[in-house]
């Protein structure tokens, strides 16, 4: 029986084949841009299961799901309460009877990891408290649009070190990246984590909490929101916290070089970054968000092989 191929951690794929997925996301992204026909999800479904709403997760893979031919059903929170009204293994073995794929976007890790393991059908992360492998290819591969490369390209993460940071270590234990999270003491992200990325010897790896030294000579600058999803009764401390930690248009003059500036949205303006640098010439968020659904497909497209 073949055995089925899911996309939980951008680390479960070597190099090659997370380049196989960028240069598919080109094509893909050319096709839609000039609406192709193309339907290799003809007759196919994808169940898409909520756990922690989102709009654009909703929204692109509802979207390039169905411009490749295949119907996306929407499964929201009251839907299935998954990991409470029946064991997760019964809806991934039911699930995998009804569809052809499955996109989860979750808050415990270890519900998608339960998902994956009971299912004979493949299994897309499309985010959970631990990590966010999707938006991270999307980050990747707008990068590499913007700057015509990514090997030992400088990213700098300011803010909380949480599950946007862990795939971006994910990443670059395939990618050889000079990435730096910057964040205030006691926030930093998995600390086994971090030792596995910089054990595995491809990337220069950097936890600082120094915002100003930080960015020097940085490729890009990378920020979200200082209270996440199940964060919210945290925000006002946060704040207070991560006050220094503002990407602003004084941080990013700093850099020293025509840095470019990422977000991965929705954004807080005027809290972790200013309305000035999110309306900057030197702001890719958008080109992110629109990648979303490009990489995406081509990582679908990839597990139907």
């Amino acid at each position: 029986m073949k055995k089925v191929k899911h996309f939980l951690h951008i680390s479960d794929y070597g190099s090659e084949e997370l380049w196989d997925i960028l240069n598919l996301s080109k094509e893909v992204k050319a096709k839609f841009r000039n609406r192709e026909d193309y339907t290799p999800f003809k007759n196919k479904s994808l169940a898409m299961i909520f756990a922690k709403p989102s709009a654009r997760t909703r929204v692109s893979f509802e979207t390039g799901f169905e411009w490749m031919g295949g119907h996306a059903l929407f499964l929201g929170p009251t839907d299935i309460g998954i990991g409470k009204r029946e064991a997760i293994k019964d809806i991934s073995r039911v699930f995998s009877r009804y569809n052809d794929m499955i996109m989860a976007r979750l808050f415990d890790h270890n519900h998608i990891l339960k998902l994956a393991e009971y299912s004979t059908i493949p299994i897309v992360n499309g985010l959970t408290d631990y990590n966010h492998p999707c938006q991270i290819m999307a980050d990747i591969f707008t990068v590499w649009e913007h700057l015509g490369n990514i090997e030992n390209v400088k990213i700098v993460y300011m803010g909380d070190g949480n599950n946007i940071v862990h795939s971006w270590l994910h990443l670059a234990m395939c990618f050889p990246l000079n990435f730096v999270c910057c964040c205030p003491k006691g926030y930093e992200p998995d600390k086994d984590l971090v030792k596995q990325s910089k054990d595995a010897g491809i990337s220069t790896i950097e936890i600082t909490h120094d915002p100003k030294s930080a960015v020097k000579d940085a490729d890009v600058i990378y920020t979200d929101v200082w209270a996440s999803m199940g964060q919210k009764d945290e925000a006002k401390a946060r704040e207070k916290i991560f006050k220094d930690f503002q990407v602003n248009e004084e941080l990013m003059a700093l850099t020293g070089k025509n840095t470019l500036f990422m977000h991965c949205l929705p954004a807080e303006r005027d809290r972790e970054v200013t309305d000035g640098v999110m309306e900057s010439d030197n702001s890719i968020v958008f080109d992110q968000a629109e990648n979303r659904l490009h990489v995406q497909n081509a990582i679908m497209i990839k597990l139907s092989e």
